[in-house]
């Protein structure tokens, strides 16, 4: 064992020891196309075998943002890793892909195996949940860098389609069905005004319980994992009734939304046409939040908005009734005045 390099505060044993743990869970994620395990200097992915005429590649990074605090805060981190899979599989699923493989990286102050397990188990769980191969990855040990017991998580995912199928938007008419599929509660993103309003501005801790949560604790609810929505996708594409996906992060509907919609028009979006869940109202009244502003940052319920045309919005929704994925419509699509969504 390298003295030296443990004495700068790098335990080359302990990396030894999370790769050991983590095999199993790797294990877990194989898939069609995988080569081979961890352990290489790359991970390999056999395209060729899965038979796409005309495949493009769809690739999407993303981490977890500061919800890795509330994590620690509440000593849980065995979900935080299907957050992260997700945040970086739904943005190539709203593309049209199917996810192929995932990699992931952590950075630590200090190299926790039983800790890096929990978070890796997370991660086969969402690579689980999505499909993908978890065929590689980073643990970085930084002294210096991070305190012992911080660590970062952040992954890199790669799907496919077939040319012919990608899903750009570029189809959206005027007219077009916005439906909206529901989130799991605030996933991903918006944590650093969440931790201001709920636990500086109210003195709340991640142990409050509220009746309005259904008497779970705030912790509980913050770290509820992110929804994966390929599954729930998979048939709408196959069908080919989607025009468009926005998947809902940071930046709400206000900026997500037009991201798939081509220039000259915009969205109404009709509020009250799906279920809020009640921690949003919690954080907008602990922050005192414009509550027009909550969309600007949350998904406010609705994790992806699929356009579809008006003569197949009844086909699409279903579809997803079929597969017991409940969905909402939630507005259409307009000619641009002023706003690119509009709050009806």
């Amino acid at each position: 064992m390298p003295k030296a390099y443990e004495n700068a505060g790098v335990s080359v044993e302990a990396g030894y020891e999370v790769v050991k743990r983590i095999k199993s869970h790797v294990a877990r994620t194989e898939r069609p196309g995988v080569v081979g395990g961890i352990g290489g200097f790359g991970g390999l992915f056999d395209l060729a075998s899965l038979g796409y005429r005309e495949p493009v590649l769809i690739s999407g990074t993303d981490g977890v943002g500061t919800k890795l605090v509330v994590a620690k805060m509440a000593g849980r981190h065995d979900t935080i890793g299907i957050d992260c899979v997700a945040m970086c599989v739904n943005d190539i699923a709203a593309q049209g892909a199917e996810p192929l493989f995932f990699l992931d990286y952590i950075a630590c102050g200090k190299n926790d195996p039983a800790l890096l397990e929990q978070v890796v188990s997370g991660v086969a769980d969402g690579c689980v949940q999505a499909g993908a191969g978890l065929i590689g990855g980073e643990t970085a040990e930084m002294p210096g860098m991070y305190a012992e017991d911080e660590y970062d998580l952040a992954g890199f995912a790669v799907g496919v389609a077939e040319r012919s199928a990608i899903v750009d938007g570029s189809g959206i008419t005027e007219g077009d069905v916005l439906i909206g599929l529901p989130s799991s509660g605030v996933h991903s993103n918006g944590f650093s005004l969440v931790r201001k309003a709920l636990f500086e501005q109210a003195g709340y801790t991640v142990d409050t319980t509220m009746d309005e949560l259904d008497g779970k604790t705030l912790g509980e609810v913050l770290l509820e994992p992110t929804r994966i929505y390929v599954k729930a996708l998979k048939p709408l594409f196959q069908a080919g009734v989607v025009k468009g996906v926005a998947h809902i992060t940071g930046g709400g509907f206000i900026e997500n939304i037009p991201r798939m919609i081509p220039d000259g028009l915009a969205t109404r979006i009709e509020l009250g046409s799906w279920p809020v869940p009640p921690i949003f109202d919690v954080i907008e009244r602990a922050g005192n939040v414009e509550h027009t502003e909550m969309f600007n940052i949350f998904n406010m319920g609705v994790g992806m908005v699929l356009a579809v045309a008006a003569d197949r919005a009844d086909e699409a929704m279903a579809l997803l009734s079929g597969n017991d994925e409940p969905a909402y419509r939630i507005g259409a699509v307009v000619r641009k005045t002023v706003d690119d969504v509009e709050l009806a």
